[in-house]
């Protein structure tokens, strides 16, 4: 059973005709200014490029705008729009699957002793769905079993095998109600994103005392946790003690995780300078596993959990005050903030063509980067959907 979508975007999702539509193309995300910098503070943001391993060229964003490998690319994209994996239900195609869960991405299925892991194309922010965007779902599975592989030397994760590119075959623990998330920068535009609670005044943030004077796109004197509960709507920020003190992790489980978590973050933003990057924040998740060690789960550094600077050019726009050259979601957020109030109306409007193909090509550019491995374009032949039933199947079959 293939299930495509219609349209750009997931049913709930269409044009709402009181908000007026700007032009389509592309948005000239790179001239986004920020305020007014201070001059007595821009002495304080530290050359992230300086230590940037010389072996590797310069990543430069012309290799992101134009390229050949993305005009090789983005003729696949475009004929994916209408074959992206916006819903599954191996519930109903797999034997021994007991139920399913829908996250924001990932549709989550019980199999007995383990966790089937579906990665689909839907791309969330401001806690609903935006669209579906063109292999955004292997993409992701795949970047975060390479970061899985990577960061074994630091945790232990909860992935059993993939047997599809968009799945990952997980053992089962307890997850934790608590969302890590690290920065290591002021920057965002979500109601909970450090500059957003920042310029509204906020100077003591989940237990992270801030000083007064500091400006958007800026580095942290060092990096900061800013964990959130995982609610079902929406994260809300919470401290370290509060944590605690609700029951929601042990004292030595939070000391542990959050110990871990600075530790992926800084090996993450070292593996990512070297690849010309800046991993400016992201979240990770965890778990206890049966014989009680914290275990990594979810996902790790993909482009929907992280965001990503580019390295070369981040001094200079710092200085003369502009957005720094993103490799993420956040052109999207800031398309759907300036098209609409995506936290309170009830209907949105469709993201442009174009720029759900530049968000796809964005999503294997920032995987071949990282990884330093070409993606896979998947064979479009079988439908996605009896693809990973038949997969699936197989391996849960192997694991008997």
């Amino acid at each position: 059973m293939s299930q495509c979508m219609s349209s750009l975007n997931p049913p709930k999702t269409l044009i709402n005709p009181k908000i007026p539509i700007k032009d389509p193309s592309f948005p000239s995300i790179f001239t986004f200014k920020t305020r007014p910098r201070f001059q007595k503070l821009t002495t304080i943001s530290a050359s992230v490029t300086s230590s940037q391993n010389q072996d590797h060229p310069p990543l430069s964003l012309d290799s992101l705008i134009s390229s050949s490998r993305k005009d090789e690319l983005f003729g696949s994209i475009k004929s994916s729009l209408s074959n992206c994996l916006s819903e599954t239900n191996l519930h109903l195609t797999v034997p021994g699957l007991k139920s399913k869960t829908r996250g924001k991405v990932r549709d989550i299925y019980d199999s007995g002793d383990y966790l089937v892991l579906v990665t689909t194309d839907r791309q969330s922010a401001f806690d609903r769905i935006l669209a579906s965007i063109p292999f955004k779902g292997q993409v992701l599975n795949e970047t975060s079993l390479w970061w899985f592989d990577k960061t074994r030397h630091i945790t232990s994760n909860a992935v059993v095998s993939s047997p599809d590119k968009n799945v990952t075959i997980a053992k089962k623990c307890s997850v934790f109600p608590v969302e890590f998330v690290v920065r290591g920068y002021v920057t965002g535009s979500t109601d909970t994103s450090l500059w957003t609670v920042y310029k509204n005044g906020v100077r003591n943030y989940c237990g992270n005392v801030l000083p007064d004077g500091l400006v958007k796109s800026q580095k942290l004197p060092e990096n900061i946790l800013t964990p959130t509960t995982k609610a079902a709507d929406h994260d809300v920020p919470v401290t370290p003690d509060e944590i605690v003190k609700r029951g929601l992790m042990t004292q030595a489980d939070y000391d542990e995780a959050s110990r871990k978590a600075l530790s992926l973050f800084e090996y993450g933003q070292r593996i990512a300078l070297e690849h010309g990057l800046i991993l400016v924040d992201t979240k990770y998740e965890f778990g206890k596993a049966n014989d009680g060690s914290v275990v990594l789960i979810d996902e790790v550094h993909t482009p929907d959990s992280s965001r990503y600077w580019i390295a070369n050019s981040y001094d200079e726009r710092f200085q003369n005050g502009l957005e720094p050259e993103n490799v993420d979601k956040e052109f999207l957020r800031l398309w759907f903030k300036d098209h609409c109030n995506p936290y309170e109306d009830e209907v949105l409007p469709d993201a442009p063509a174009d720029l759900v193909c530049e968000l796809a090509w964005r999503y294997i550019f920032l995987y071949e980067t990282i990884t330093k491995s070409k993606f896979e374009m998947p064979l479009m032949e079988e439908p996605i959907h009896d693809r990973i039933s038949q997969n699936v199947a197989r391996a849960l079959a192997s694991l008997q």
